[in-house]
C-alpha cells in the first residue's frame, strides 16, 4: 500500500473511535433536521462539492428524494484531494443513524473501516460515480469509466488522423473513474491505433490550476503534441486554459474533455475544445437515492446501474437526448 493510502487507511480507523457528528461540512439537505425527520432518511456523501458535476448529481438526488418522499442530505469535501475530510464526513454520516446512506469514494481502500462501521450499525450503503473495496454496499450507479474512455479515445483518432502524439491530463491514478477513464483510453489506443502515440500521462487532481501548468508542460516537451485528453471538468477546463494562456492557434492542438459545465461548453462553441465525454449525473443522483429507497424497504437494488455516457461537439449540442444530459 503506498505511503499516501497507508496515511488514509489509518485515518479511517482512527476516525471510528471518535464522534464526528459536528464536523462541518459543504453540503445541503432537504427539509430541516434530516436525523429526526418522520420521512425515511438518506445521507449522501460525494467525492467533491466542487464541480459543476457534484451539483447535478445533488439535483437529481433532491429531486428523487422529493418523488420518494424522504429526506436527502448531501455533503462532500471542497476538492477530491481531501480525503480524510471525506472519511470525516462519512462517519459523521453513520454517527447520525441514517436509514440508508449513498457514498462515492474518493480512496477505494481507506474507506473500508467505516463500510466495517456502517454494517456493524446495520445501516445499508449503496454507492455512486467510485466504490469502495469493500463487500458490504448493495449497489453503485456510475457511469461505465472504461467504455467512456475508449469512446474519447475514438473521437480523439478521428480527429488527429489515426496519427499523431497525444497526452493525457488524468485527474486520480487511484480513484476508479480517473483510473478507468485512463486506462478506457489508452487500452483503445493500443488496441485500434498503432500510428498514435499517447507520449505523456499526468495528473492534475481535478484542480483547473494544477493541470493548466501541467498540460503547459507537456506542449513544451513534446513540440509535435496533437491532442490533450482531460479525465473530468477541472483536467479539462486546465488543458483550455493552458492553451488560451500559450496564444495557440485554436485546433492546433486537439483538445478532448470529459463531463460537462458551462466552461466546456462555451469551449467548445469557441472551437478550443473539440468534444467531450458527458456523463449523466442527474440520473447518478436519482439512481442512488432510488436505490437507497429499496434498500430500505427490504429490496436489492442492481449490483451496478449503468447510468450512461455520450459524445458531445459543435453539431449535436442542440439534439434533445444530449442537451438533456449537460449540465450548466
Amino acid at each position: 500500500m503506498k505511503t499516501g493510502k497507508k496515511a488514509a487507511f489509518f485515518a479511517a480507523t482512527a476516525i471510528l473511535a471518535v464522534s464526528l457528528a459536528g464536523c462541518a461540512t459543504s453540503g445541503g439537505s432537504t427539509g430541516g433536521d434530516a436525523a429526526s425527520s418522520d420521512q425515511p432518511y438518506i445521507a449522501l456523501v460525494s467525492k467533491g462539492f466542487q464541480h459543476q458535476f457534484w451539483q447535478a448529481v445533488k439535483a437529481g438526488a433532491e429531486s428523487k428524494a422529493k418523488e420518494l418522499g424522504v429526506t436527502v442530505t448531501f455533503d462532500g469535501p471542497a476538492s477530491e484531494t481531501e480525503i480524510d475530510s471525506q472519511l470525516q464526513m462519512l462517519q459523521a454520516a453513520i454517527d447520525k443513524k441514517p436509514d440508508a446512506i449513498g457514498y462515492a469514494a474518493l480512496d477505494p481502500q481507506a474507506c473500508i473501516p467505516l463500510m466495517d462501521a456502517a454494517k456493524e450499525a446495520k445501516i445499508p450503503v449503496v454507492e455512486f460515480d467510485a466504490g469502495c473495496d469493500s463487500d458490504y454496499p448493495l449497489s453503485i450507479a456510475k457511469t461505465d469509466s472504461l467504455g467512456a474512455g475508449a469512446l474519447a479515445a475514438d473521437h480523439m483518432a478521428e480527429l488527429i488522423g489515426n496519427k499523431g502524439e497525444v497526452g493525457i491530463v488524468g485527474h486520480s491514478q487511484i480513484n476508479s473513474t480517473g483510473v478507468e477513464r485512463r486506462d478506457g483510453f489508452v487500452d483503445q489506443i493500443a488496441a485500434k491505433y498503432p500510428d498514435i502515440k499517447i507520449v505523456d500521462i499526468q495528473y492534475g487532481d481535478g484542480d483547473h490550476l494544477k493541470s493548466a501548468d501541467i498540460a503547459k508542460a507537456m506542449i513544451a516537451a513534446h513540440p509535435n503534441l496533437k491532442g490533450l485528453y482531460g479525465t473530468n471538468e477541472g483536467s479539462a477546463i486546465g488543458i483550455v486554459n493552458a492553451v488560451g494562456e500559450l496564444g495557440l492557434e485554436k485546433g492546433k492542438i486537439t483538445v478532448i474533455g470529459f463531463d460537462s459545465g458551462q466552461a466546456q461548453i462555451d469551449a467548445i462553441t469557441d472551437g478550443t475544445m473539440a468534444g467531450a465525454i458527458t456523463q449523466n449525473p442527474i440520473g447518478i443522483g436519482e439512481a442512488t437515492v432510488q436505490a437507497a429507497f429499496d434498500a430500505i424497504n427490504g429490496k436489492t437494488p442492481e449490483k451496478v446501474i449503468d447510468t450512461g455516457y455520450f459524445w458531445y461537439d459543435s453539431t449535436n449540442m442542440e439534439d434533445a437526448d444530449i442537451a438533456a444530459v449537460l449540465y450548466k
